[in-house]
């Protein structure tokens, strides 16, 4: 009989269990963990601190058809790179005018963000590196195909998504395109990703800042860093 998965208790506890599942990846030269803004960072940082990885972010805003914003019809990243679920598109009647100016729209929001997190425009440096992609959990994997586009782009080593959740459709689709996807649960029925955690706050540009800014702090003493990792789970 199978049973429905726990919940997270926030996104910083999926992180650290995310974390433990991604401990092949430890202490490696190459390896840099990648946050998905907004909610993917807290996850990212729990993630990039236990593996003692530097940490950074790619910037991607959905496409919500117009009116139903909370369903993806594509997403735009950095550079401009844009995919399109034509399914969807057809689906809702989305019209290339519609198309245009949502295009034109988030990619202004991307900008801004970009500027606000990073000071700069543009992916990160990732040519020859180890790359752990990490969001929050996994729906409809439009958001990470053009995460995912961007980043093969610059030839890393690997490409590795991770997520503490992820839905059957999502996984399937993604997996063709990267070298490995870590999922601490993929639940036969999904719903949304919010759903599975407790505490489902918007995190904030101010708490990206915040754990960017202290991700790049300088590492903590060896014997501290393995305590941190064998440590129980935080509420």
């Amino acid at each position: 009989m199978k049973t429905t998965p726990p919940r997270f208790h926030s996104r910083h506890h999926a992180g650290h269990l995310l974390a433990q599942a991604l401990r092949q990846y430890a202490h490696r030269q190459d390896l840099l963990v990648l946050g998905l803004p907004r909610g993917g960072v807290p996850v990212a940082f729990e993630v990039a601190q236990a593996l003692r990885a530097p940490l950074d972010l790619i910037v991607v805003r959905k496409l919500g058809v117009p009116g139903w914003e909370e369903v993806a019809m594509g997403a735009i990243s950095c550079g401009g790179h844009r995919i399109l679920n034509r399914d969807v598109i057809r689906r809702a009647g989305v019209t290339p005018d519609q198309i245009k100016a949502a295009t034109a729209r988030e990619l202004r929001e991307l900008h801004r963000r970009e500027i606000a997190y990073r000071n700069r425009t543009g992916a990160p440096d990732i040519k020859g590196k180890t790359v752990l992609l990490v969001d929050d959990g996994i729906a409809t994997g439009s958001t990470l195909h053009a995460a995912i586009q961007v980043l093969r782009a610059q030839q890393p080593t690997a490409l590795v998504v991770a997520a503490p959740i992820a839905s059957e459709a999502a996984v399937e689709s993604i997996l063709p395109e990267v070298d490995d996807l870590i999922a601490l649960h993929i639940p036969e029925t999904f719903g949304s990703v919010s759903q599975w955690y407790e505490d489902f706050d918007q995190t904030t540009d101010a708490e990206v800042k915040r754990l960017l800014a202290l991700a790049s702090q300088p590492a903590p003493p060896q014997d501290s860093a393995s305590s941190r990792q064998l440590a129980p789970a935080p509420p």
